[in-house]
């Protein structure tokens, strides 16, 4: 008869080097679910950490993968971001975790994290029972702006903005994702 805990880590894919991304990952959410800040000191700081594990694990390849994945992770962010749909913690978030995930890794990782910050958006307009008045409001911002495009208007202004309360911790999200990613593997 085959050991349960066994037979478990075989099929969960358990990788040992995602071990400290994962903690870094949830050390992130923490911070960001509590005090809805990511501090720099800890983004700069996995990020720093996740190149320097590339290159004593892995060597120059492994450093140049942990460059491109930082990059690709601040990439995948940045429009959001300059939309102002994320704050610049959480571009750094997927960065610094790019750095420790390389590059096709943190695709991964920015794929399941949109899923479970789509989630996290959609719990939290649900609990605070605003999920109706929301979509009520995106459905007139989008027939405005379409009104507007047809009639040749070339500046449109978006007027329906979120508030202070209404943040999503999207580095909660970058955990979580992580968190998927550790159990199932990339």
């Amino acid at each position: 008869m085959l050991n349960p805990v066994a037979e478990l880590s075989g099929q969960l894919k358990i990788q040992p080097y995602m071990i400290l991304p994962l903690v870094l990952a949830l050390w992130m959410g923490w911070r960001d679910l509590k005090t809805r800040r990511i501090p720099n000191f800890l983004t700069f700081g996995i990020a720093l950490s996740g190149l320097a594990f590339q290159l004593v694990w892995h060597g120059w390849s492994g450093l140049s993968d942990g460059v491109l994945g930082l990059l690709l992770g601040f990439s995948l962010l940045f429009l959001p971001y300059a939309l102002g749909g994320l704050g610049a913690g959480d571009v750094k978030a997927l960065a610094a975790m790019g750095a420790w995930l390389g590059p096709v890794p943190v695709i991964t990782l920015f794929f399941y994290m949109t899923i479970c910050g789509a989630l996290i958006a959609l719990g939290m307009l649900c609990w605070k029972r605003k999920l109706w008045s929301r979509l009520s409001q995106f459905k007139t911002e989008a027939i405005n702006w379409g009104l507007c495009k047809f009639h040749g208007v070339k500046h449109v202004s978006a007027a329906i903005g979120r508030t202070d309360g209404e943040s999503i911790p999207y580095a909660t999200a970058l955990a979580l994702a992580m968190v998927i990613i550790f159990i199932k593997g990339v």
